[in-house]
């Protein structure tokens, strides 16, 4: 399958890519559980998301990807979100769902979503998993939201043949990626999220870089297309579909009638 979205930014000689990208070759892209450095991010993670991402630049990066909710519908639909955290995009919903599932590898994040949901009386459950197959049964649920996670995930295809086994027929996947492999997302990271790391940890960026987003974003595209029909696909801030020039891409997929589970 042609690569509609090709970027030049994770091409570029190592010696340019690899302070923008992490240092791939040497670090691979599967975590190292008890490696210092993963270890180590793992209690700074708490403080490095409040400072670069839920305010300033990086809160306005991520308030422009939830915007796709608008051109989604959401009255009385079975949702599932993966990755909830504490449901930020919440002010941009077109509708009330009649269930929210929340899926997350982590309680602490669960326990957040569901403190949302209850609160606006919302039917919610909950799924703590660590693994690509998904605790729900075929066809079981109408839209899949997802912001900022896909990323995270792998191998991704493995997580986009369950997405597809538990969408119905006509089911939607709705979200936001940052355009990470990118010339516009690399020199973004290396001014901002690579300075912090090294001004108040002793972290290795190059290492976690990789770990923490092993799919880049023109790989995370071509991923949706091959298993769904993509219905809409933006870019920001340019609007332009070139994601070396944008922050974020945000989408609209849906699973064909015609799909196999």
């Amino acid at each position: 399958m042609t690569n509609r979205h090709w970027s030049l930014g994770h091409r570029l000689p190592a010696f340019f890519a690899s302070p923008l990208f992490g240092d791939r070759r040497r670090f691979g892209l599967e975590i190292q559980e008890h490696d210092p450095d993963w270890v180590e991010w793992q209690t700074f993670i708490p403080e490095f998301y409040q400072q670069t991402q839920k305010q300033g630049l990086g809160k306005i990066v991520n308030d422009a990807g939830y915007e796709i909710l608008h051109q989604v519908d959401m009255n009385g639909k079975n949702v599932l979100e993966v990755g909830p955290g504490s449901l930020p995009h919440r002010r941009y919903w077109n509708g009330i769902p009649a269930h929210y599932g929340v899926l997350d590898n982590k309680q602490k994040f669960i326990d957040q979503s569901l403190q949302v949901l209850a609160h606006e009386s919302i039917p919610a459950t909950s799924h703590l998993s660590t693994s690509s197959v998904l605790p729900l049964e075929d066809a079981s649920v109408d839209l899949i939201i997802s912001f900022y996670t896909l990323e995270h995930l792998y191998p991704l295809n493995e997580y986009a043949n369950e997405f597809k086994r538990i969408l119905r027929p006509g089911g939607q996947l709705v979200g936001a990626i940052p355009c990470d492999g990118g010339l516009a997302w690399g020199a973004g990271r290396f001014l901002t999220s690579r300075r912090y790391i090294h001004k108040h940890s002793s972290v290795n960026p190059d290492k976690i870089i990789c770990w923490e987003h092993p799919n880049f974003a023109e790989d995370i595209l071509q991923v949706l297309e091959c298993h769904f029909e993509a219905v809409r696909i933006q870019f920001w801030p340019l609007r332009l579909p070139l994601i070396d020039f944008n922050l974020v891409a945000t989408f609209i997929c849906q699973k064909s009638d015609g799909s196999r589970l």
